[in-house]
């Protein structure tokens, strides 16, 4: 273990350091440089205080770090949607709805036949350690074409890019 600043006389690194860093490199020194019970403890009833630490224990995602986008909330309600696969255009339902403590907005997507020939629940959350959409997509192909796909946002639009078995696949909400 290494601390910067704890070197001994005329080791490099003696006067860098935080102002903390430097009190608890000179308290080292005057035990002779030796690591000591009490040195161990002091470090560790100080790491909690130091901002560095408290940085660390944030969690960038979490319960706590509720999802808010202007964007997403506008897609939030029931509403129709028509939309091109392989050139062919298709009438669907939308069902969107704020689930898990308002972390994804859920998609139920429906065709228009009756009974549906198609049906999709897709979630649609942010990872801020990542800083990119997340978007799960089940459907009635199964789970060997359900995908994750990730997004970047340009203004009013996200691509989202899904990896299937047959090549990447791409989704735009706009």
């Amino acid at each position: 273990m290494h601390l910067r600043g704890a070197g001994g006389p005329g080791l490099p690194g003696a006067a860098q350091g935080t102002a903390g860093e430097r009190l608890v490199a000179r308290f080292l020194r005057t035990l002779g440089g030796r690591w000591h019970l009490l040195g161990v403890l002091l470090l560790a009833a100080c790491a909690p205080l130091s901002p560095r630490y408290a940085r660390a224990q944030e969690a960038p995602d979490g319960p706590k770090r509720i999802f808010q986008d202007e964007f997403i909330d506008r897609l939030a309600g029931d509403w129709k949607l028509t939309r091109k696969i392989r050139g062919t255009q298709v009438e669907n339902t939308v069902k969107a709805e704020w689930v898990l403590n308002h972390q994804f907005l859920q998609l139920h997507m429906k065709d228009v036949a009756v009974p549906p020939a198609y049906e999709a629940l897709i979630l649609i959350g942010y990872s801020h350690a990542d800083q990119q959409y997340v978007a799960p997509w089940c459907d009635t192909y199964g789970g060997r074409i359900s995908a994750d796909g990730y997004g970047k946002r340009s203004g009013d639009t996200i691509e989202f890019e899904f990896h299937h078995p047959d090549g990447p696949f791409f989704n735009t909400f706009t």
